[in-house]
């Protein structure tokens, strides 16, 4: 894959074979999907920043295998970019995206496998980037299915690929919160998940995964605000697997956390199927974005497996002072076989959509738009 570079942002910067290796997966994302980037204004206006954020990416088998075309294609092992290809002009249009990396990756691509102990390529973080997302929480019930070394060559594989992480850490050190720049705005990214599947975090290295407690997460916030964040974002891995409504356990510790003023977002994962978006004390929590990626369908899951949702928060800074002005969404939906992952309204606009595919896109898009809710409305299409 030589001849190509990754900008900040997840642009590309081609030259020699690149151009060649890149442009079937460059042609499908003009068009239609270019202007809901535009009419969601995710640029961001004067005096705003617009994050960006998305559910679980839990590469199973099929998905791989599938992967693994789209790599012979381009000369590679894997290629995942045609998955990510039609989420691109929303995820890097934002100031900030960020993903949910569920699984470890494998360093130099040996040892690939999926459920019950995954371990994806490396192609999969280098996708991530391409799409345009800064940033990845990596704190989950998998996170430790190939222990400590896994954590680390997972990290080593985000370092460079360029992307940000929170939830793992490979040393005391780097367990801090990470705080990144979204255009000018500096933003805390603190990531937990509630277990790990009976294991445990070893004693003598408790940093490796960051695990679900309340007064750590406020403390961990605080500690974020003294290293320079003006706007914190707790990503939490928690709740029922298959369950569209939150449980009692994740209404309270939003209500705990949101309470504290070091904390102002939160956003979460592992359901695997939308939840609702809505306000406590007069903050945000996404309760559960959905699958970003999987294999997962109503044959083996909930009806809304495919489903997932782009969490859009645009935050205003107003005297220094960094605050939630609005909150939308866009659906998406995981198209099987080809792993594509769609966002629902621009798909919709295709004249040419075979009915059963219109179908499934509209009986996603009002599945997503029952669990969301009305606090938080979706962005519909140009």
């Amino acid at each position: 894959m030589s001849g190509w570079r990754l900008t900040r942002r997840g642009r590309i910067v081609f030259g020699g074979l690149g151009v060649l290796l890149l442009a079937a997966a460059g042609s499908v994302v003009d068009g239609p999907v270019t202007e809901l980037a535009r009419a969601a204004g995710l640029g961001g206006g004067p005096r705003e920043v617009t994050l960006i954020a998305s559910g679980d990416v839990l590469p199973h088998g099929p998905v791989l295998r599938q992967a693994g075309a789209y790599g012979r294609q381009a000369g590679q092992p894997y290629d995942f970019r045609p998955m990510f290809a039609e989420l691109r002009p929303v995820v890097a249009a934002a100031d900030l995206a960020i993903c949910h990396l569920e699984v470890p990756l494998s360093s130099d691509g040996r040892g690939v496998a999926s459920w019950p102990s995954f371990n994806a390529p490396p192609q999969l973080a280098t996708a991530l980037r391409w799409a345009g997302y800064d940033a990845c929480s990596t704190a989950s019930n998998h996170a430790l299915d190939r222990g400590p070394a896994g954590v680390a060559a997972t990290l080593g594989v985000l370092d460079q690929a360029g992307l940000r992480h929170a939830g793992t850490a490979r040393n005391a050190a780097e367990a801090a919160a990470a705080v990144v720049d979204a255009r000018g705005l500096r933003v805390g990214l603190l990531s937990y998940a509630y277990g790990l599947n009976g294991g445990r975090v070893p004693a003598d290295q408790p940093w490796l995964v960051n695990l679900t407690d309340p007064d750590r997460i406020i403390a961990d916030a605080c500690a974020a605000r003294r290293a320079g964040a003006r706007f914190v974002v707790a990503l939490l891995h928690w709740g029922q697997e298959n369950q569209a409504a939150p449980t009692p356990e994740q209404r309270e510790l939003a209500r705990r956390l949101l309470a504290a003023p070091e904390v102002d977002l939160i956003l979460g994962h592992h359901v695997h199927v939308v939840q609702p978006i809505e306000q406590v004390g007069g903050k945000w929590v996404a309760y559960g974005m959905g699958n970003s990626l999987s294999n997962q369908t109503p044959a083996c899951c909930a009806a809304g497996s495919q489903d997932g949702v782009l969490v859009q928060v645009t935050v205003g800074l107003e005297g220094g002072v960094a605050r939630v002005r609005a909150v939308r969404h866009v659906p998406t939906w995981v198209e099987h076989p080809s792993y594509r992952v769609r966002p629902v309204p621009t798909a919709l606009t295709d004249r040419s959509l075979p009915a059963a595919a219109r179908q499934a896109l509209e009986a996603s898009r009002d599945r997503t738009t029952r669990a969301v809710g009305p606090a938080a409305p979706a962005l519909p299409p140009n």
